[in-house]
């Protein structure tokens, strides 16, 4: 079935993690074993172009993802503003390059995303994969203005902040609020027409957020506190408040947000996609239907087959989604919805016309 995923980190494994994604999962994994790859992540990928084409992936919310950090002896981020909005130019020459090959198309209008949708349903296996431009934590925004250059390069969707704080607020395991200038960032964004995904947000920012911004919000890649009890989750008073702002929310595939009390590297796999399930029910149960709920799987976000649910390998595995969803009782209009509809819904009522 047509798959339309909320959230991939394309850029990251291609350019920071140094991925050819034209390769093949098995290829990306061999590669990496045989030169000894041990971190987190390394030796288990689950997705490549050509992975992501045989499961049926036709759309994905792809980020630009370059995270400021304080410290100089990390592996992940960068330390200063100005690297952050380097990192991001070069998370967008990569997009560019692969438009470039054909092997991927980036939807910046209405009719850009009714073309490419048309498109691959006549030819799904020549069509190039489509991708929104979304920012994950907008660090590389040097000022609230210099929004709408990457706005002028396809950026449609934008999340504030990621883990900790940073210059625009608190993110995930912290309390701090909005700083001053996410104000006139989210100004810009409303004005914009730019969704805010209100993922990664401290629990103080996101009710900020609804206060300060009357524009679209969606939640990428976000699962439930009530499932997995710690703050990277929803709880359901955040769930009901994206609801009823007509949002929609993309369940997540790390197993960290399935599992509760699981540890990185320590922790065995011990829900599978069942529990996947249960957080699809649980939005649908606070919302009264299937119409905001959607996948936004974040696989190969900085981890790889080790912190994925358990039984599930590679990304083809999604396509077992439809089946589990039907034998919980969900008609085929309502599992269309969560594969894929309800994303294409949303952002056909929030990109620009031309």
């Amino acid at each position: 079935m047509l798959l339309v995923d909320g959230h991939l980190d394309l850029a990251l494994n291609g350019v920071d993690w140094n991925r050819d994604l034209r390769c093949s999962v098995d290829d990306l994994r061999a590669q990496e074993q045989s030169l000894g790859m041990t971190e987190p992540g390394r030796g288990g990928a689950t997705l490549s172009l050509p992975e992501l084409r045989q499961a049926e992936m036709a759309l994905c919310l792809s980020t630009l993802l370059a995270r400021q950090e304080k410290e100089i002896n990390h592996s992940f981020g960068w330390t200063s503003p100005q690297a952050c909005y380097a990192m991001a130019h070069a998370h967008l020459a990569w997009h560019r390059a692969m438009e470039y090959d054909g092997h991927i198309k980036g939807i910046r209008t209405r009719q850009d995303l009714a073309a490419h949708l048309s498109a691959w349903n006549n030819a799904p296996n020549s069509c190039p994969i489509g991708f929104i431009q979304t920012m994950e934590g907008a660090d590389p925004v040097l000022n609230p203005d210099t929004l709408h250059e990457f706005h002028q390069h396809g950026l449609r969707a934008l999340g504030l902040t990621h883990y900790g704080a940073n210059r625009y607020g608190g993110g995930t395991s912290c309390e701090v609020g909005l700083a001053l200038d996410a104000v006139p960032l989210l100004r810009n964004a409303e004005e914009l027409g730019i969704t805010i995904d209100v993922t990664h947000l401290s629990d103080v920012a996101f009710n900020q957020v609804l206060d300060h911004f009357n524009g679209r919000i969606h939640a990428s890649h976000q699962n439930s506190r009530r499932l997995a009890p710690w703050q990277r989750q929803f709880t359901d008073a955040q769930y009901k408040a994206v609801i009823e702002r007509d949002g929609v929310i993309g369940v997540a595939f790390d197993i960290i947000m399935l599992q509760p009390g699981y540890v990185r590297q320590q922790s065995e796999r011990q829900v599978g996609m069942e529990r996947v399930i249960e957080n699809i029910d649980l939005i649908c149960q606070l919302a009264g239907n299937t119409r905001h709920v959607a996948i936004g799987t974040d696989l190969d976000g900085g981890y790889g087959v080790e912190q994925t649910p358990a039984g599930f390998e590679r990304y083809q595995d999604l396509q077992q989604l439809p089946e589990l969803l039907t034998k919980r009782g969900y008609s085929e209009a309502d599992v269309a919805g969560i594969m894929h509809n309800n994303w294409i819904r949303f952002f056909s009522e929030i990109l620009p016309e031309a």
